[in-house]
């Protein structure tokens, strides 16, 4: 989930609770840093402030559906009118909470969009940096390259770039990737991991994965690390 407040206090407090509710949560702190990252297509979805410094929730979501991004956005606002929630229903919200909302009804609009988004949301395609996740075809592209993966090498690359951003440990990786397979270990992982990172090299990606030592693995790329808040 991206959540994107100019409130450090609104953040931290969204963030704190909504990964109790077992959710990864990212942080923006302004509208041009929210829009680049909810562009990378790699949310669930996205929790969207409307009174933002740079550029404002509207003008995001207006950029995003412009893009082709079509991710469930829920803006907030302070305001309650009709008509600002018209705005932002017509821009193509998928819900509008006002402030100060109940963080219970938060996690309920969230399930409910989830729930009514389906498993579409999988199908389309994750943009990090240059590189291009395709998983309606199941394809993957460096500047309009292809990068030849096999399925599992391009399942791995779908749950790190799907999460880019953010720690991916290897025990996720093995859950995600191998499901119950027996005699799977987290060594497989390293080794799958290598082979990814190897043809991302010989295409010049091999930045984007990076080895949290201790954690696991991370997808990002300059650009990314400049907008996550911590």
């Amino acid at each position: 989930m991206l959540v994107v407040d100019d409130e450090p206090g609104v953040r931290k407090a969204l963030q704190r609770g909504l990964r109790a509710e077992g959710m990864d949560v990212v942080t923006a702190a302004d509208g041009p840093s929210g829009l680049q990252l909810a562009s990378t297509g790699s949310f669930d979805v996205v929790l969207l402030d409307i009174m933002l410094p740079g550029l404002s929730g509207y003008r995001v979501l207006e950029r995003l559906r412009k893009d082709g991004v079509t991710t469930p956005v829920l803006l907030v606002s302070a305001k309650d009118g009709e008509i600002d929630q018209a705005d932002g229903l017509d821009l193509g919200a998928d819900g509008y909470l006002v402030k100060p909302f109940s963080f219970v009804v938060l996690v309920a609009q969230v399930r409910a969009v989830l729930r009514r988004v389906g498993p579409e949301t999988g199908r389309g395609t994750l943009r990090l940096g240059a590189l291009e996740v395709d998983r309606g075809l199941r394809q993957v592209h460096w500047s309009g390259e292809e990068v030849g993966l096999s399925p599992r090498e391009f399942a791995l690359l779908d749950v790190l770039v799907g999460r880019a951003g953010t720690v991916v440990t290897k025990d996720e990786l093995l859950r995600a990737v191998w499901g119950e397979e027996q005699a799977v270990t987290r060594n497989l992982v390293e080794v799958y991991v290598g082979y990814v990172r190897r043809k991302l090299d010989a295409v010049g990606a091999g930045a984007l994965l990076r080895t949290v030592r201790g954690h696991g693995y991370l997808a990002s790329d300059a650009e990314l690390d400049e907008v996550i808040t911590p």
